[in-house]
């Protein structure tokens, strides 16, 4: 039995959360979010709290009213914190510049790369080798992030290339003699 459904979600002030049979709309501060509900799950309000149940007794409803719950709390937090990613550029002559909605980085290709950022993500670039995504969708802020960092992945062996700001990269030794 998933134990992470028992727990509420606790919706905070200024956020707004409209519930029909087949989805989930919440409105804050910083935008607006809509999912599909999933047909195993109920969720309900219950005051200043959302509680998701499984429906029936399937293994399938047991599990899916966790991730529903999951999906409910990072919905609330979206709309009233915000979700931000940080990169780094770890290189000579690695440089990320951040131009409206696009993304130019230079990664040592013989042609910049520019990536677009899709709608609700915004990219910043407080230095040249930094890079801070961030929205109110937590799966489309790890997404893009991810896609960045795929332009070109800390190869193993001098750690170059693009990596989470927090991410500590194994080193390999150099073949010796």
């Amino acid at each position: 039995m998933s134990r992470i459904a028992n727990y509420p979600v606790s919706i905070p002030k200024g956020v707004e959360v409209n519930l029909s049979s087949t989805s989930i709309s919440i409105k804050g501060p910083l935008g607006t979010i809509a999912r599909p509900l999933d047909a195993n799950v109920s969720v309900k309000r219950e005051g200043e709290q959302l509680v998701c149940k499984p429906v029936g007794n399937s293994r399938h409803a047991e599990a899916m009213s966790g991730t529903m719950r999951a999906l409910v709390a990072n919905m609330v937090n979206g709309v009233s914190k915000g979700f931000e990613k940080k990169l780094a550029l770890v290189g000579v002559g690695y440089r990320a510049q951040a131009q409206g909605d696009k993304l130019n980085l230079t990664l040592g290709f013989s042609h910049p790369v520019v990536h677009a950022m899709p709608k609700g993500v915004k990219v910043a670039t407080p230095t040249q080798t930094e890079i801070v995504i961030s929205g109110i969708d937590r799966q489309q802020v790890g997404q893009v992030a991810a896609e960045v960092r795929a332009y070109r992945s800390p190869e193993p062996y001098k750690g170059k290339g693009v990596r989470y700001a927090d991410e500590q990269v194994a080193l390999k030794e150099t073949k010796k003699k």
